[in-house]
């Protein structure tokens, strides 16, 4: 009887272990609509491994990305802050990084779920796109590289993937060529031409020299415009190992089948020791791509290929714990950074982005669309199969439920804005901890979200709203996406208000005639957003700034075997050659 009750002890020990430090999967899209997965109510898109993670888990239903753009969804998802505290929300025009030779980036000194873990014996590794900065001073210091924000591994894209880094798929930098390149050409010729034509009647004498300085000017900006066409590519599209350039420019080819290798891999070289796994798919950002097996196969263009693809790595990470019999103990979570794109149209006419479902808006601005993404959790045993969960969660809440999982203490030094999930998703509770949500367009708060006790309503009030155009459309099409400056924006007093519970698409603002509480409700509001901006330090780093946005040559990495700019190796193809 001893020795079967030590067993029992030893046994329930051993169980309690398990299911406290469990290894962490987290599986982000780029650009998915929470319309584009089956599990989501999509017909025509065929995502079966996605949907068998939710049905082996939960499904929520209100899961809300921090920020509606890729750069400050991502720093919150990592630090469980709102980016505006760690200076990565812009104030400007540019909210993300374009070039991987910039100098801003998730600081050194923000603390990440990946250095927790890490700090409690985990192998951690990032596979994909990271997009939150490489370097600060020189090419060698790589301060806010992967590897410094608590990773032992990193096989990806420092930046992020762009029509710009596939040859024939067009460019995000349109309207720069036509205000950069394309009007100073036309005033320099239409120049010429006046002063040609003045000269030549005798009305005004001018220098030969001054022609000869514009055609020197013309040369000049043709010049830089082809050198631009002639190194984006190389110098801000490629992949690298740890801190090493293994691929330069990136090739799509197999692309995300290299990905998953890289994945599985991880998992099966840390079957005997807790594991954090954080596969940030490239997929299906802009500029898209397939391999030979999914390409032309959906019913959805290159976009929907694309996720198609992408749903094939889910099943092969899903197959590869199973198979090492890992299912049991581990946590799956799977995402989308934000809404998709809806902007994202060629100049076809070819629809390049996704589905938001009934929800107005998209990717860059703060409508249902831009912000409500997939959020799945899978740890069979310990979550409920099939269960579905309509409260407000947010993409920050990740940090503390792993942190808590893992066994560590959050910082102290620090507001946590996220909060641990667990409870709500073992049923433990039924209302998700968030009282109130901020959103932001970029570093401007842009609403506010408020869900009472007691209370099936979700109110969100705005303080401005992006103007759509065309008249009309779901986006803003003139910009590619919207803005969140003046000129931009229609800003609203009072706030324009909504309740989500009845209103998801966000179609019928409230006003005092429909909503004998709509003072009440707004004032409460507006004391919660003053309380949370009291907690926002103002001498944060602007980590976005157009400093720290443009490209710096000194910053520039390249391969070992390069010289100069010329930037050019593929190590990932002899690799590949030495294993055939």
């Amino acid at each position: 009887m001893r020795v079967l009750f030590l067993l029992l002890v030893f046994l329930g020990g051993t169980q309690s272990h398990t299911t406290s430090r469990p290894n962490i999967v987290l599986l982000m899209a780029d650009d998915l609509g929470i319309g584009d997965p089956g599990c989501y109510g999509n017909k025509t898109l065929r995502t079966p491994n996605i949907d068998r993670l939710a049905s082996g888990g939960a499904k929520l239903t209100q899961h809300l990305a921090a920020s509606p753009l890729c750069t400050p969804s991502r720093a919150s998802f990592m630090t469980g802050r709102y980016s505006v505290r760690s200076g990565m929300a812009s104030w400007n025009r540019i909210g993300v990084y374009i070039f991987t030779a910039s100098s801003g980036g998730l600081p050194p000194s923000e603390v990440t779920f990946a250095k927790l873990l890490k700090s409690q014996g985990y192998s951690t590794a990032l596979i994909g796109k990271w997009h939150l900065g490489m370097n600060c001073h020189n090419k060698t210091d790589f301060c806010h590289h992967p590897l410094r924000h608590g990773f032992d591994e990193f096989f990806g894209i420092p930046t992020t993937n762009l029509r710009d880094c596939k040859p024939g798929e067009g460019t995000v930098f349109a309207s720069a060529h036509r205000w950069l390149v394309s009007v100073p050409l036309q005033v320099i010729g239409l120049a010429v031409l006046t002063l040609g034509a003045l000269r030549c009647l005798g009305l005004l004498r001018v220098p030969l020299a001054v022609f000869l300085g514009l055609l020197l000017l013309v040369a000049l900006v043709l010049l830089l415009f082809l050198c631009f066409l002639h190194f984006f590519r190389p110098l801000n599209c490629f992949l690298m190992r740890n801190y090493d350039v293994t691929q330069q420019p990136l090739s799509f080819d197999n692309l995300t089948q290299r990905l998953t290798a890289e994945a599985t891999s991880f998992i099966r070289r840390h079957t005997e020791t807790p594991f954090l796994l954080f596969l940030s798919f490239i997929h299906v950002h802009t500029a898209h791509f397939s391999s030979r097996e999914f390409a032309r196969k959906s019913l959805h263009g290159p976009y929907g290929d694309g996720v198609e693809e992408m749903d094939w790595s889910v099943g092969q990470v899903l197959d590869v714990l199973e198979e090492l019999r890992l299912a049991d103990s581990t946590l799956v979570y799977f995402t989308s950074d934000h809404g998709a794109h809806v902007e994202e149209v060629t100049a076809k006419g070819q629809t390049h982005g996704g589905s938001n479902g009934v929800y107005k808006g998209g990717k860059a601005n703060n409508w249902e669309g831009g912000i409500r993404v997939p959020g799945i959790f899978r740890w069979p045993g310990v979550i409920e199969a099939g269960l579905e969960i309509d409260e407000p969660t947010s993409n920050m809440d990740i940090f503390p439920t792993v942190a808590k999982l893992a066994g560590s203490p959050l910082p102290k030094d620090r507001v946590i804005d996220g909060r641990d999930l667990m409870p709500l998703l073992q049923g433990k509770t039924r209302r998700s901890e968030h009282e109130f949500l901020f959103h932001y367009c970029n570093a401007y708060l842009n609403a506010v979200r408020w869900h009472p006790p007691n209370s099936s309503s979700v109110w969100k009030a705005f303080y401005f709203t992006p103007k759509f155009n065309p008249k009309g459309a779901n986006g803003c099409f003139s910009t590619h996406v919207c803005l969140c400056l003046d000129g931009h924006v229609t800003r609203h007093r009072p706030p324009l208000l909504f309740d989500l519970s009845t209103d998801p698409g966000e179609t019928s603002p409230l006003t005092p005639e429909t909503e004998p509480r709509f003072q009440d409700i707004l004032r409460v509001m507006q004391e919660a957003a003053d309380r949370h901006t009291q907690t926002l330090s103002a001498d944060v780093p602007n980590q976005l700034s157009l400093g720290n946005t443009l490209w710096k040559p000194w910053l520039q990495v390249c391969c070992a075997s390069s010289s100069g700019l010329s930037c050019q190796c593929d190590q990932q193809r002899q690799e590949q050659g030495t294993r055939n």
